[in-house]
């Protein structure tokens, strides 16, 4: 039966199997006698353990009690085949949404790999990169490796998070600032259960195209990089006429693979890796050898079977870490999978950075889904249950954390100044140019918008056109003004908004500090540690010694008698109260005698 199977119930020989009892018949005597006496054997169901059974049954019950007890064996046959018979007419009339077997479905597989079919075979897929040039090998054997860790497929009638309900960060005097919030998660294989069967639908935007230039000339005076092709104005307000097809400039504009001689250089074995990536990737970068390297932590098997974690750096880096750590033939550092990027298109490292942050779906064209933090930041959530709490359980296809005290692009933009983050004239310029486009200061006229300035160091999104546009346009802002991509966001956002139905999704700060922790970069970290060593050692802490207090004169004069503790009286009993008594009366007659005397 197809259901047993699907059920993985082992077969009857596993098990055993109920079978008619022997008639009682008494053993036939022996022809000769035994050889040597020896101790019985423990009685069991089978073999001649039976047979003995069935004797002594047959020896001490009569005939009406085995009649029963065969009566009694027939019934918990007949009960079990009932039972049994009950089970397979529910799995064979369960509707079609409701999955029974234990283990994946083939939607799951599909969800995982794209190339698993419903015969439980592996498709050899053909060369991602047959239309770029590059060879990469088929991933049959890696998805038949991961076959027996798949967790076991899950149906929720109810969603587990559904009454849970928010409430902020706990109080603690020694941490005034920021801090996580209670978020609640389901299970990885829940999280898988309840991922979308189909892509979001992109509004209006189905097709994405890419411009290529091979010599770009700049246009105007303030028209960005040679990566990123030197976009004019006209150029950049046509980009955000959505229409069903578009090609836009989105960085990588020297050539037909983003990577491969168009600056922001990556090996093609390397190329070939980041194309076999399927479904979801967890992609970070340090640049400048500015931050240190974080390990994510409560990943699951699945998870780091079927997720690729992707860490992008230069040779600086790169060369920091081998004296730290140690790189493997494969590239890898703990589940970081390392790529070295040459020919950065940049000076500025912060500026380098944005490429993978806002381009991952050129990087990545196999990618569904994308969770992008940097790299100060150390991941502490499974990647599934990110995917499932701020995309998939709200219906969205972008989110990004909003910051935690800033609403508002010009009190950022001054932040930035008074931090020394950027030079002053580039962020008066960048925000006088969006004031003159319509920016104004964020109200609540502008809800549902809760923020115009995000927290930019997460971004968890679907690789749909739509999404793919908008993060397009915000690094093209990116490319032209400055590298505070808070300062651009709004503005991008705002403008698609106004032409489609799609907005980015905004999530509290605190919510964002549950599933990454965040870290300082090296040079405050290093500048903490030498503040520490320059720090004297502590003084061993001083014991003050009470000074002797001064005995009353009327003290007594050995220092034994006067540093005694006062016993207390014992329980008298007659005897001692007789004593006590003539004690008392001598006492008191020695005064009479005193007083006539």
């Amino acid at each position: 039966m197809s259901g047993a199977a699907s059920l993985g119930l082992r077969s009857s020989g596993s098990y055993g199997s109920l079978q008619q009892q022997p008639a009682c018949q008494s053993p036939a005597p022996s022809p000769s006698p035994p050889l040597a006496p020896r101790k019985p054997a423990k009685m069991s169901l089978g073999g001649a353990g039976r047979g003995l059974l069935c004797a002594r049954i047959c020896k001490l019950a009569g005939r009406r009690q085995r009649l029963l007890l065969l009566l009694l064996v027939a019934a918990a046959v007949a009960v079990c085949f009932f039972f049994s018979s009950i089970v397979s007419s529910k799995e064979e009339d369960a509707p079609p949404g409701t999955e029974i077997r234990v283990g994946f479905s083939d939607h799951v597989r599909s969800f995982v790999n794209p190339g698993w079919t419903s015969s439980g075979r592996a498709v050899a897929q053909g060369d991602s990169l047959s239309a770029n040039g590059l060879n990469t090998a088929s991933e049959t054997e890696k998805v038949q490796d991961l076959l027996p860790s798949f967790p076991p497929a899950v149906v929720l009638d109810h969603h587990p998070c559904e009454n849970f309900s928010f409430s902020p960060p706990p109080m603690d005097r020694k941490r005034t600032g920021p801090r996580p919030c209670p978020v609640c998660y389901v299970p990885v294989e829940q999280a898988l259960a309840l991922r979308p069967g189909e892509p979001s639908t992109s509004p209006i935007l189905q097709s994405l195209n890419y411009l290529v230039e091979e010599n770009s000339i700049p246009k105007d005076s303030n028209g960005g990089s040679l990566f990123g092709g030197y976009p004019s104005l006209e150029e950049r307000d046509k980009s955000y006429d959505i229409k069903d097809s578009m090609t836009v400039r989105c960085g990588f504009v020297r050539g037909n693979i983003p990577g491969l001689n168009t600056g922001f250089d990556i090996d093609e074995a390397d190329l070939s890796e980041m194309q076999q990536c399927q479904r979801t990737v967890v992609a970070s970068a340090i640049f400048g050898n500015y931050d240190i390297m974080q390990q994510p932590e409560n990943i699951s098997e699945f998870s780091k079977n079927t997720v690729c974690f992707f860490m992008f750096l230069d040779e600086e880096t790169e060369a920091a870490i081998k004296n730290s750590s140690t790189i493997d033939h494969t590239k890898r550092v703990g589940l970081w999978r390392v790529v070295v990027v040459r020919n950065l298109p940049y000076a500025d490292a912060r500026r380098n950075g944005k490429v993978p942050k806002l381009l991952l779906h050129r990087l990545f064209p196999n990618v569904r889904y994308s969770i992008w933090i940097d790299g100060k930041l150390k991941l502490a959530r499974d990647p599934y249950q990110v995917l499932e709490r701020f995309l998939w359980r709200k219906n969205v296809s972008f989110a990004i954390s909003r910051h935690y005290r800033r609403f508002d692009v010009f009190e950022e933009a001054e932040a930035n100044k008074a931090g020394g983050k950027y030079d002053n004239a580039s962020i008066d310029y960048q925000i006088e140019f969006y004031r003159r486009e319509g920016l104004t200061h964020y109200s609540s006229a502008k809800l549902p918008i809760t923020s115009d300035v995000p927290e930019g160091c997460v971004i968890i999104r679907e690789h749909i056109p739509i999404t793919n546009l908008f993060t397009c346009l915000w690094f093209n802002e990116v490319d032209r003004f400055t590298s505070r991509d808070q300062l651009s966001f709004s503005t991008v956002r705002d403008k698609i908004r106004s032409k489609v139905n799609w907005t980015a999704d905004m999530f509290l700060d605190c919510e964002r500090r549950d599933f990454v922790v965040q870290s300082y970069h090296r040079e405050l970290l290093e500048q903490r540690q030498a503040a520490l060593r320059r720090q004297p050692p502590p003084r061993p802490p001083t014991v003050h010694v009470q000074s002797r207090k001064m005995l009353p004169d009327n003290a007594a004069k050995d220092p034994g008698k006067s540093s005694a503790t006062k016993k207390l009286p014992a329980k008298r009993t007659r005897d001692r109260k007789s004593n006590s008594k003539r004690t008392h009366r001598s006492k008191v007659t020695g005064v009479k005698e005193s007083v006539q005397l």
